[in-house]
Order: structure tokens, then sequence, then C-alpha cells
């Protein structure tokens, strides 16, 4: 007797993770052909407007531009995974993997900077995300269990203004507020965690808030309208007839209801948030991912600009996945398959 094959199923997480590699295996076929194969001279880029010829045929040997496209890309996507040697002059130069090339301008390698500059920018997009948890969920419910009150209304407009507002018109306002006009607070100059604490918090409060309250006006209206979406399903009607409390049914499932929405938007807002918050860390000065990118355009330094892309959409692609992942955690009725 033969028994039936069984379909072979993949785990849903490890389906997430496969995807996500090949999202990421894209991505950076995509990254170097416009960096390295679109039209100009990338040894010329990379090397820096000051090069003379000699110094821009040393880097060009140094990256292996003289070999064809597809050998080019495989010792990039070499030195992603296992590291890779730069040759030329009297030795060799080692990249340890993950090797996102060599900034000639900051004769540094390029990861080690990003790995520098990184904690400026979780800093920066973690205390953002409480902020915009709490103040968006927060007013979001309050909207929607207020509904057809002044609360709501006074609620929707600031809502809306918030959402109108350019984050660097809110950043600038802070500034001008707290620390130019009432002086609250001196102008803020980026503190490592490391170094004091204390300072850290406070020179981040400001840029907390300006991406905090522009955050929050997006995840008002999400819970807000979860919130009612969850309250008029048929189960919560039977819930009440059947006498169940209202502070029950709000906390059970109302906000239930809501949550899950809320926790796979705060993993892809996160995700974009490193590298995301240009505008930000120019306006208040913190040498984070963002500011490095917008460094690295303004002299022309092509590693470091490929490099922080790369890192930006990785990072926005791992936190599509872990979205997808909580999602289905927070709301059982969604299937990760």
């Amino acid at each position: 007797m033969t028994l039936p094959q069984l379909p072979l199923r993949v785990p849903p997480v490890l389906g997430r993770a496969g995807g996500a590699l090949l999202v990421l295996l894209a991505l950076s076929v995509t990254v170097y052909v416009l960096f390295y194969v679109a039209p100009g001279d990338p040894a010329r880029l990379a090397c820096g407007e000051r090069c003379n010829p000699v110094q821009v045929a040393q880097v060009r040997e140094q990256l292996g531009l003289n070999a064809p496209v597809t050998v080019q890309y495989l010792h990039f996507l070499q030195g992603l995974f296992t590291g890779r040697d730069y040759s030329g002059g009297a030795g060799l130069l080692h990249c340890d993997a993950p090797c996102l090339g060599f900034s000639y301008q900051n004769d540094r390698q390029v990861t080690e900077l990003l790995l520098d500059r990184l904690p400026a920018t979780l800093s920066l997009a973690l205390g953002a995300l409480v902020i915009w948890l709490v103040v968006g969920v927060g007013t979001g419910l309050l909207s929607a269990l207020r509904r057809g009150g002044i609360t709501e209304r006074a609620l929707t407009v600031l809502t809306l203004g918030a959402t109108g507002t350019p984050v660097f018109v809110l950043g600038l306002l802070l500034l001008m507020a707290v620390c130019a006009y009432l002086q609250w607070l001196p102008f803020p100059t980026y503190v490592p965690l490391g170094q004091d604490p204390e300072q850290w918090a406070w020179n981040l409060l400001l840029p907390w808030i300006t991406l905090g309250v522009f955050e929050s006006a997006k995840y008002a209206r999400l819970t807000r309208s979860s919130t009612l979406e969850t309250l008029a399903e048929d189960h919560i009607r039977t819930f009440r007839a059947y006498g169940v409390g209202e502070r029950a049914i709000i906390i059970r499932h109302a906000v239930r209801g809501a949550v899950a929405p809320v926790i796979a938007l705060s993993a892809v807002d996160f995700g974009t948030m490193i590298g995301g918050a240009v505008l930000t860390e120019s306006l208040f000065g913190i040498p984070g991912l963002g500011k490095t990118l917008i460094d690295g355009v303004r002299v022309m330094d092509l590693p470091v600009v490929v490099g922080v892309v790369l890192a930006i959409g990785a990072a926005v692609v791992v936190a599509g996945a872990v979205a997808d992942v909580l999602y289905a955690l927070a709301d059982r009725r969604v299937a990760l398959a």
C-alpha cells in the first residue's frame, strides 16, 4: 500500500525570510547598476573631484572596474557576504564582510563609517517611535471613543494640522520657540548615550518631538478608523446584547483590533526611519545615516552613497518582513502563509 504524498510546506517565517533575501538580492543588483554601470566614471566619483588621472586610474584598478560588468558585480556581492581584497599600489587592502566599499574621502571602510553613525540614527528613531505610538494611539482611541463630540473635533483639527505641517517647518518652529525665544533648552548638540545619558536625552528631545508629532498624526487616524471598524462588527453587538461591560469590550476587543495594523505600520516606519530622517538629522545636526548620505552626495563619495542606500533599503525590506509576522501574531485572523 502506497501512502499519499503530502505537499512539502515551508514554514511561514522561513518563507518570509526567503522572500526578503530575494528582494535584497534584487536591490543589490539595482543599486550596483544605477551607480556603477550607468553612464559616468565610477572611479572618478569614488576618488573625488580633486583626484588627478593617475589617482583615478589607481582607484579604478583597486575597485576592479577594468573587469567585465558581471565579474565586477560578483566581486561586489562577494564583499557583502565574505569580504574582499582591494588590490593596487604596494599592497592589499582587506575589507571585512559585509564590505560596502572604501571611502577615499574619509580614508575609511564604508561599513565602519556607517556603524559609527548608526547609534545616532537608532537613538533618533527609537525615541520618535515611543512618542508617535503613545501620542498617536492615545489620540486615535480617544477620538474614536468620543465620536461626535467636541473632543473628537478638536483632535481631528490637531491631527490635520500635524499632517499638513512639513517636518522641517515643525523642527524650525520648535528651535525658534524653545531654544531662541523661551530659552528653555540650548540648541541641540548630539551627545552619545555612553558619554552622558542625561545630555543624550535632553539634546534629542526636540528631534524626538519633531518626528514623533509628525508621524503620530498618521497613527491617530489609523487607530481611530480601526477602532471604529472593530466596534461596528457583529460580535461586538453580540457582546453588548449579552451584557458585557463597555470597558471590557474596549480593552479586550476594540484595542486589540486597532493594535494589529499599528504594530505592522510601526515596524515599516521604523525601518524607513533608518536613514529616512534626512531633514531632521540635517536640521538638528545629528550625525546619523541620513546626514551621512547628504554629506556623501555633496562631495560625490560614491562608496558611501551606495553603502547608505543599501543599508536603508535593507532596513526597509527587513522591517517589512517583520511587520508581516507581527501583524499575524497580533491578529490571529491573519495567516502567515
